[in-house]
């Protein structure tokens, strides 16, 4: 059931948007909400009845897909909506709804860890499990109290039996550093104890070898350009060392220079949005959508977006971008899975290791929905985003980088 029907705004299945009609600010939140439960609740449905493999349609290029591609649907889902559920359950019409959906998320949990379940989805091989076991230990930090802490004592121990089962994986050398060390965090917020070397030494490759400058690493010895720094590389560094600076562990004094270094990214990040809420194609992995976004929304999250950018200017600009993918049917099949494209049915787009599990990573865009609905963020008037003041001839300042 979407927010629009608790909140009476029915709209009807031939009704044209009106793209460029500014509406009120809180219709901008109830939007986000609705398009989250669009996305997300075909996946935590199925997975709750023990039906992700009949239902999801799965597409992919790669013939090992249906190994892991269940996994990755959900890991992603609950990564992209876990701050929002942290809120927990109020008395108000989306706190009840949120309160409905921690405990779909924790029944989810319990079918998707269960050997002997349909939809028991924690296997080690092929590789692509640990990028997805990341993902899903990162949502568990994200959600610590209200899932976490809620989950029976025999799933949480189940839980930990499988991050600790996936040391067996070895990671490439890039990125795929990061999933190990995320889930050594994520071992050492949980039992207060982790494999120390693979917890750093992923950071100490990005902090040491791998930063370019101007806020942007290599993804291992080679440069691409492309949105990876955003879709993984900062918001893991940012969880990781979030968790070593609690547990007293030196290199945790990263932090601080890596947060402003992302602060950085999501200002590039919010420059990429045109005046009509498109954004360049490039790179790979374009068909994870609003997912590039990762960055911009965990900053907003962090409320550490740099000075010259107002957090309304953020809302507008994204919700525009989600207007543009999610508010018609172009991007879904039915029963509202997404397809496998960048805006409709487009397989040529995607590489090799997406799949329809790995779609699901446009849920990070949902970061900023674990802000209270009195912040700024979402309390502000509309505001225009840098490239839409540009193109309307009023002042934006000068785009300015760093060189820490």
């Amino acid at each position: 059931m979407f927010m629009s029907r608790f909140f009476g705004r029915n709209k009807k299945e031939d009704e044209i948007p009106i793209f460029d009609e500014q509406v009120p600010v809180w219709e901008d939140r109830i939007f986000w909400v609705e398009t989250l439960q669009k996305i997300a609740l075909p996946v935590l449905m199925s997975i709750k009845k023990d039906s992700l493999r009949k239902n999801m349609v799965l597409e992919s290029k790669s013939s090992e897909a249906s190994k892991f591609a269940y996994l990755s649907a959900f890991a992603r889902v609950f990564n992209g909506i876990a701050p929002w559920l942290e809120l927990g359950p109020f008395e108000s019409e989306e706190g009840r709804l949120r309160e409905k959906y921690i405990d779909l998320t924790i029944d989810a949990i319990s079918v998707a860890v269960n050997p002997k379940r349909n939809d028991y989805m924690f296997y080690n091989e092929p590789k692509q499990s640990l990028a997805d076991m990341a993902f899903f230990a990162q949502g568990l930090l994200r959600s610590k109290n209200q899932i976490w802490l809620n989950l029976p004592i025999d799933i949480q121990a189940k839980i930990i039996e499988e991050l600790k089962n996936s040391r067996i994986i070895a990671p490439y050398e890039n990125h795929w550093l990061l999933y190990t060390s995320l889930i050594e965090a994520a071992l050492l917020e949980f039992t207060g104890e982790c494999d120390k070397k693979r917890l750093m030494y992923a950071v100490h490759k990005f902090r040491d070898e791998w930063y370019v400058g101007d806020g942007i690493y290599k993804d291992g010895d080679d440069f691409a350009s492309d949105y990876y720094n955003s879709l993984i590389i900062h918001p893991l560094l940012n969880d990781i060392l979030i968790v070593m600076r609690k547990y007293g562990l030196s290199d945790g004094e990263f932090l601080d220079i890596q947060l402003m270094r992302s602060s950085r990214l999501s200002s590039k990040l919010e420059r990429c949005i045109s005046p009509e809420g498109n954004y360049p194609i490039v790179g790979k992995s374009i068909s994870l959508r609003t997912g590039i976004f990762h960055t911009l929304s965990q900053v907003s999250l962090f409320k550490m977006l740099p000075r010259n950018i107002e957090p309304a200017q953020v809302r507008s600009a994204l919700t525009k971008v989600l207007r543009n993918l999610f508010e018609g049917n172009q991007n879904f099949i039915s029963d509202n899975w997404l397809n496998l494209g960048f805006n409709g049915h487009q397989a040529d787009i995607a590489e090799t290791d997406i799949n329809t599990g790995s779609l699901y990573l446009c849920c990070a865009v949902f970061l900023p929905l674990g802000l209270d609905s009195n912040d700024p963020f979402w309390d502000d008037e509309f505001e225009e985003w840098t490239s839409l003041r540009a193109w309307n001839g009023y002042p934006t300042g000068m785009d300015q980088s760093i060189n820490f």
